[in-house]
């Protein structure tokens, strides 16, 4: 890390990159914005938003398996909870009549209960209350290591399934007429949200998560004239306001998730106000 702070340190002219902390805020929101545009993009096209929601709120029940446990490291009882949470829900859905929305609220609601109760049942919930804003000013280098290991594995994973997920979510028959097996590309994409939203959730924050996901991608959407605009314009939009979002918090002395949401509402009602206009 020693040579990349040293790089950071010769080639940007801002006095907050003097300090470490900032430093690896800056690495941090460069790997996890971009993994969010691109998430984002599928996720608005396949109906996902509440089903990503439903997984941030399930963090509460899978640290709470962990503290049951006794496993230190809290991190690898929500990843597993979670994993085993998107699965049941995909289960269910492709096999319920109810409407999924009504399906993830109630999943959502019944997860995030139990675990407030067991996690609150010592008095001690007080502790677990950051979790509801993030602080990416805490990550540490091993952290930020972890976020570049599911950043490559995303990669892989739109390299060989995007097709696949992009036919899935313009029509399912056509998708099954073509081969697709929709059963293993659903499973390993709502594992994939999973991975990724257990791993940054601690500084991101639970409330405004699922913001981040949705606003660079439907911002971008306003001005997309094609699939490749789309995809592109939502990763630039979500690096462009997690930088500008950092740097103004840190000198305005205000939160970092929240300020990188306001940067990016801002951009989405531009973009809208910009699509009204063309559109007249």
């Amino acid at each position: 890390m020693d040579t990349i702070y040293h790089l950071m340190e010769a080639v940007l002219p801002f006095d907050f990159i003097s300090y470490n902390f900032m430093k690896n805020a800056l690495l941090a929101v460069l790997v996890i914005t971009p993994l969010f545009g691109m998430l984002g993009t599928m996720i608005v096209n396949n109906k996902l938003a509440f089903f990503s929601d439903a997984l941030g709120h399930s963090v509460f029940t899978g640290m709470a398996i962990g503290v049951i446990l006794g496993i230190g490291d809290t991190n690898i009882s929500t990843i597993a909870f979670a994993v085993v949470f998107a699965l049941l829900l995909n289960f269910i859905k492709r096999n319920n009549t109810a409407s999924t929305d009504t399906i993830i609220s109630v999943f959502s609601s019944t997860s995030t209960a139990i675990g407030l109760v067991i996690l609150s049942s010592g008095g001690n919930f007080s502790k677990y209350s950051s979790l509801f804003v993030g602080d990416v000013l805490s990550i540490t280098p091993n952290e930020i290591g972890l976020l570049v290991i599911i950043f490559a594995v995303t990669l892989v994973f739109f390299a060989t399934c995007f097709n696949k997920l992009h036919s899935l979510s313009l029509n399912s028959s056509l998708a099954r007429s073509k081969g697709v097996n929709i059963s293993v590309i659903e499973n390993l994409f709502a594992v994939l949200i999973a991975l990724i939203v257990m791993l940054s959730i601690k500084w991101v924050g639970l409330l405004i998560l699922n913001a981040l996901l949705i606003l660079p991608a439907a911002s971008s959407r306003n001005i997309s004239s094609n699939m490749r605009e789309y995809h592109l314009f939502s990763v630039i939009i979500s690096v462009f306001s997690g930088i500008l979002g950092l740097i103004l918090s840190y000198y305005l002395n205000l939160a970092t998730g929240p300020m990188i949401v306001i940067i990016s509402a801002v951009i989405f009602f531009s973009t809208l106000w910009i699509k009204g206009r063309v559109e007249s």
